[in-house]
Protein backbone atom coordinates (compact mmCIF):
# COMPACT_ATOMS: atom_id res chain seq x y z
CA UNK A 1 0.00 0.00 0.00
CA UNK A 2 1.06 3.28 -0.87
CA UNK A 3 0.37 6.53 0.83
CA UNK A 4 0.15 8.41 -2.08
CA UNK A 5 -3.12 6.15 -3.32
CA UNK A 6 -6.45 7.62 -3.30
CA UNK A 7 -9.83 6.01 -3.74
CA UNK A 8 -13.09 7.64 -3.76
CA UNK A 9 -16.44 6.24 -3.23
CA UNK A 10 -20.24 7.33 -3.64
CA UNK A 11 -23.17 4.94 -3.74
CA UNK A 12 -23.38 3.75 -7.77
CA UNK A 13 -19.96 5.32 -9.04
CA UNK A 14 -21.49 6.80 -11.80
CA UNK A 15 -21.27 10.54 -10.72
CA UNK A 16 -19.40 12.31 -8.27
CA UNK A 17 -16.56 9.58 -7.34
CA UNK A 18 -15.72 8.93 -11.17
CA UNK A 19 -15.86 13.30 -11.56
CA UNK A 20 -13.50 13.08 -8.28
CA UNK A 21 -10.91 10.65 -9.25
CA UNK A 22 -10.55 12.64 -12.74
CA UNK A 23 -10.52 15.63 -11.29
CA UNK A 24 -7.54 14.42 -8.53
CA UNK A 25 -6.04 12.87 -11.83
CA UNK A 26 -5.78 16.41 -13.33
CA UNK A 27 -4.22 18.40 -10.55
CA UNK A 28 -1.91 15.73 -9.72
CA UNK A 29 -0.72 15.66 -13.07
CA UNK A 30 -0.86 19.35 -13.53
CA UNK A 31 1.73 19.56 -10.49
CA UNK A 32 3.97 16.63 -11.19
CA UNK A 33 2.95 14.28 -8.32
CA UNK A 34 2.56 10.80 -9.13
CA UNK A 35 -0.30 9.25 -7.23
CA UNK A 36 -2.41 5.54 -7.83
CA UNK A 37 -5.99 6.97 -8.15
CA UNK A 38 -9.17 5.11 -8.69
CA UNK A 39 -12.50 5.50 -7.72
CA UNK A 40 -15.38 2.80 -6.64
CA UNK A 41 -19.24 2.60 -5.22
CA UNK A 42 -20.99 1.19 -2.33
CA UNK A 43 -23.30 -0.48 -4.12
CA UNK A 44 -22.65 -2.91 -7.15
CA UNK A 45 -25.61 -1.36 -8.65
CA UNK A 46 -23.88 0.17 -11.74
CA UNK A 47 -21.08 -2.51 -11.51
CA UNK A 48 -19.78 -2.01 -15.43
CA UNK A 49 -21.50 0.66 -16.41
CA UNK A 50 -20.09 4.01 -17.61
CA UNK A 51 -20.14 7.29 -16.13
CA UNK A 52 -23.53 9.66 -15.92
CA UNK A 53 -23.64 11.26 -19.40
CA UNK A 54 -24.17 14.36 -17.19
CA UNK A 55 -20.85 13.89 -15.41
CA UNK A 56 -19.05 12.98 -18.77
CA UNK A 57 -20.67 16.22 -19.90
CA UNK A 58 -19.08 18.22 -17.17
CA UNK A 59 -15.86 16.79 -16.75
CA UNK A 60 -15.83 17.68 -20.93
CA UNK A 61 -16.51 21.08 -19.72
CA UNK A 62 -13.28 21.23 -18.15
CA UNK A 63 -11.25 19.05 -20.76
CA UNK A 64 -11.44 15.75 -19.20
CA UNK A 65 -12.68 12.51 -20.61
CA UNK A 66 -14.51 10.71 -18.74
CA UNK A 67 -16.06 8.22 -21.16
CA UNK A 68 -13.73 4.92 -20.39
CA UNK A 69 -14.94 5.06 -16.80
CA UNK A 70 -16.04 1.95 -15.56
CA UNK A 71 -18.22 1.51 -12.54
CA UNK A 72 -17.01 -0.87 -9.78
CA UNK A 73 -17.79 -1.89 -6.18
CA UNK A 74 -15.72 -1.36 -3.09
CA UNK A 75 -13.76 -4.37 -2.15
CA UNK A 76 -11.75 -5.60 0.67
CA UNK A 77 -8.85 -4.77 -0.77
CA UNK A 78 -9.42 -1.53 -1.56
CA UNK A 79 -8.52 -1.03 2.38
CA UNK A 80 -5.43 -2.44 1.77
CA UNK A 81 -3.91 -1.10 -1.09
CA UNK A 82 -5.52 2.81 -1.10
CA UNK A 83 -3.66 4.89 1.78
CA UNK A 84 -6.36 7.31 1.65
CA UNK A 85 -10.30 6.43 0.87
CA UNK A 86 -12.27 9.36 0.67
CA UNK A 87 -16.50 9.12 0.64
CA UNK A 88 -18.02 11.74 -0.84
CA UNK A 89 -21.01 12.32 1.79
CA UNK A 90 -21.89 11.10 5.25
CA UNK A 91 -23.97 8.13 5.01
CA UNK A 92 -21.10 6.74 2.27
CA UNK A 93 -18.60 6.96 5.18
CA UNK A 94 -20.48 4.68 7.65
CA UNK A 95 -20.74 2.11 5.34
CA UNK A 96 -17.36 1.88 4.63
CA UNK A 97 -16.59 2.42 7.79
CA UNK A 98 -18.97 -0.95 8.81
CA UNK A 99 -17.49 -2.68 5.90
CA UNK A 100 -13.77 -1.88 6.48
CA UNK A 101 -12.04 -5.34 7.49
CA UNK A 102 -9.79 -5.19 10.99
CA UNK A 103 -6.68 -5.08 9.10
CA UNK A 104 -7.75 -1.73 7.20
CA UNK A 105 -4.21 0.71 6.50
CA UNK A 106 -6.13 3.03 4.43
CA UNK A 107 -6.92 6.32 6.38
CA UNK A 108 -10.80 6.93 5.56
CA UNK A 109 -12.71 10.27 5.95
CA UNK A 110 -15.33 12.51 4.13
CA UNK A 111 -13.75 14.11 0.86
CA UNK A 112 -14.66 17.62 2.18
CA UNK A 113 -12.71 17.48 5.05
CA UNK A 114 -10.01 18.02 3.43
CA UNK A 115 -11.21 21.64 2.45
CA UNK A 116 -11.01 24.10 5.34
CA UNK A 117 -14.00 25.38 6.44
CA UNK A 118 -15.64 22.46 4.94
CA UNK A 119 -15.77 19.98 7.54
CA UNK A 120 -18.63 17.68 7.46
CA UNK A 121 -20.00 18.70 4.30
CA UNK A 122 -21.15 16.18 1.48
CA UNK A 123 -20.49 16.64 -1.98
CA UNK A 124 -23.61 17.33 -3.57
CA UNK A 125 -25.29 14.09 -5.29
CA UNK A 126 -26.26 15.45 -8.69
CA UNK A 127 -27.63 12.52 -9.40
CA UNK A 128 -31.66 13.49 -9.56
CA UNK A 129 -30.81 17.28 -10.34
CA UNK A 130 -29.74 19.03 -13.45
CA UNK A 131 -26.23 20.47 -15.25
CA UNK A 132 -26.16 22.59 -12.25
CA UNK A 133 -25.57 20.63 -9.52
CA UNK A 134 -23.19 18.37 -11.67
CA UNK A 135 -21.37 21.77 -12.05
CA UNK A 136 -21.50 22.15 -8.12
CA UNK A 137 -20.70 18.73 -7.61
CA UNK A 138 -17.20 19.10 -9.92
CA UNK A 139 -16.63 22.28 -8.33
CA UNK A 140 -16.24 20.54 -4.97
CA UNK A 141 -14.42 17.90 -6.27
CA UNK A 142 -11.80 19.95 -8.20
CA UNK A 143 -11.48 22.88 -4.69
CA UNK A 144 -10.66 19.21 -2.34
CA UNK A 145 -8.58 17.54 -5.10
CA UNK A 146 -6.24 20.74 -4.85
CA UNK A 147 -5.79 19.99 -1.17
CA UNK A 148 -5.21 16.37 -1.26
CA UNK A 149 -2.55 17.28 -3.88
CA UNK A 150 -1.03 19.89 -2.19
CA UNK A 151 -0.97 17.72 1.36
CA UNK A 152 0.29 14.81 -0.49
CA UNK A 153 3.04 16.68 -2.34
CA UNK A 154 4.56 17.01 1.21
Amino acid sequence: MSQKSVLFVCLGNICRSPMAEVALRAEAVAQGLALTIDSAGISGLHTGDGADPRAVAEAQRHGIDLNKHRARQVTEEDFLRFGHIYALDQQNLRDLRRIAPGRSLARVGLLLDMVPGRGGQAVIDPYYGDEDDFAAAWDDVAQAARYIVAQLAR
